[in-house]
C-alpha cells in the first residue's frame, strides 16, 4: 500500500514538474512568434510608406523627370546620328584627302605632302578641316614630322603635340620625334624626358630600346652618367637580341670610363 501511495506521490510530483518547467517554454515561444508577427507588419507599413513616398517624389517631379529622360535618349540618338551622318562622311573625305599627300610625303616632296598641290589638301589643312576624325588626328603627325625634317623646329613640336597618338608604334614615335626636335634646340633635359616617355609607351621590341638608346646618350652629354648606365642596363637586361640590344656593350664601357674619370 505504502509503495502504491510513493508511486502515486512521484507521478504527480513529476507531472507537476513537467507542467513548470514547460510552461514558460510555450509562453517565450508564443511571445516571440507575436513578436516576429509585428516585426513583419512593421516592415509591410515600412514598405508601403517608401513606396507611398516614391509616388509621391514621381508625381510631384514628373515634369522634371520626363525632361532628364527626353535629354538622354536625345543624346544617345544624337551620338549615334553625329557618328553616322557627319563623322562618318567627313572620315571618308579625309581618308582620300590624306593618301595623297602621304604620296608626296613618300616621294620627300615636304612642301608639297604639307600645304597640298592646288588639286588635293596638304596635312595642314588636313589636320584643320577634319580634326575630328582620325585620318585628320595623323594628319598632325605628317605635319610635325615634316616640319622636323625641314628644321622648323618649333612647328614640328605644335602638331606633334597635337597628335592623339595611342597606336602602339606611331605613339612612341611621336614622343620620340619631340624629343628630337627639343635636342635640335638645345634643350637637353626636355629631350630626355620624351625619349624616356617614348620608350615606356606601350613597351615593345622595337621603340622602347630606340628611345632608351637616345635617352642614354643624352645623358651622356648632360654629363649624367649614373641615368646613362641606368638604362643602358635595362636595354642589356630587356632587349638583348634587339639591335640596340647588340651594341650597348660600347655605351656601357665608355659611360663607366666617363664616369670613373668624372
Amino acid at each position: 500500500m505504502k509503495n502504491a501511495k510513493l508511486k502515486n506521490m512521484l507521478r504527480v510530483f513529476f507531472v507537476f514538474q513537467k507542467n513548470i518547467l514547460l510552461q514558460p517554454q510555450n509562453e517565450t515561444g508564443m511571445s516571440k512568434k507575436k513578436e516576429k508577427e509585428i516585426k513583419g507588419d512593421q516592415r509591410l507599413e515600412n514598405i508601403g510608406e517608401t513606396l507611398t513616398r516614391t509616388e509621391t517624389f514621381i508625381i510631384n517631379n514628373q515634369m522634371a523627370i520626363f525632361i532628364v529622360v527626353a535629354v538622354i535618349v536625345i543624346a544617345v540618338f544624337g551620338y549615334f546620328g553625329y557618328q553616322k551622318y557627319i563623322i562618318e562622311p567627313k572620315t571618308a573625305e579625309a581618308q582620300e584627302q590624306i593618301f595623297e599627300a602621304q604620296q608626296f610625303f613618300k616621294a620627300d616632296s615636304l612642301n608639297k605632302a604639307l600645304y597640298g598641290d592646288g588639286n588635293n589638301l596638304g596635312f595642314i589643312d588636313i589636320a584643320d578641316n577634319y580634326s575630328s576624325t582620325k585620318p585628320g588626328n595623323l594628319a598632325n603627325y605628317y605635319a610635325g614630322i615634316c616640319f622636323l625634317k625641314k628644321g622648323q623646329f618649333d612647328q614640328a613640336i605644335n602638331y606633334l603635340k597635337d597628335f592623339d597618338g595611342s597606336d602602339a608604334m606611331v605613339g612612341p614615335m611621336a614622343k620620340g620625334a619631340i624629343g628630337d626636335a627639343y635636342l635640335e634646340l638645345g634643350k637637353q633635359e626636355k629631350a630626355v624626358a620624351y625619349y624616356l616617355e617614348a620608350a615606356n609607351q606601350n613597351e615593345n621590341k622595337l621603340t622602347t630600346p630606340l628611345f632608351l638608346m637616345k635617352a642614354g646618350e643624352v645623358y651622356e652629354l648632360m654629363g649624367n652618367y649614373n641615368d646613362a648606365l641606368d638604362v643602358y642596363n635595362r636595354i642589356k637586361e630587356k632587349y638583348p637580341q634587339t639591335n640596340e640590344g647588340r651594341i650597348v656593350d660600347k655605351n656601357i664601357g665608355r659611360a663607366t670610363g666617363m664616369k670613373e674619370r668624372k
